[in-house]
């Protein structure tokens, strides 16, 4: 079984996947409005996913990804050991 501190492990994975996605959106220079031009997506639903309010879907994720020219997988884990998960 999956455990994740905190109360709402959902609400901490999705801000650590946030965390994770601005700190490589940085490292390229990008504002939120280049990042979401580049992904294809609005600069509003960005900052959200940055935020850890919106949970984006597979493909988002695959977007976000593509355009900041990392794995998928890498930027989970990423937030995985930012969040602690143990498996």
């Amino acid at each position: 079984m999956l455990v994740v501190p905190g109360t709402d492990e959902t609400g901490d994975f999705a801000r650590s996947f946030g965390e994770v996605l601005k700190e490589q959106r940085r490292r390229l220079g990008w504002s939120q409005e280049d990042f979401a031009f580049e992904a294809g997506l609005d600069r509003t639903y960005v900052s959200g996913v940055e935020r850890g309010v919106r949970n984006p879907t597979l493909l988002i994720i695959l977007k976000l990804c593509r355009a900041l020219g990392v794995r998928p997988s890498t930027l989970l884990r990423r937030a995985e050991d930012a969040t602690g998960m143990q498996g």
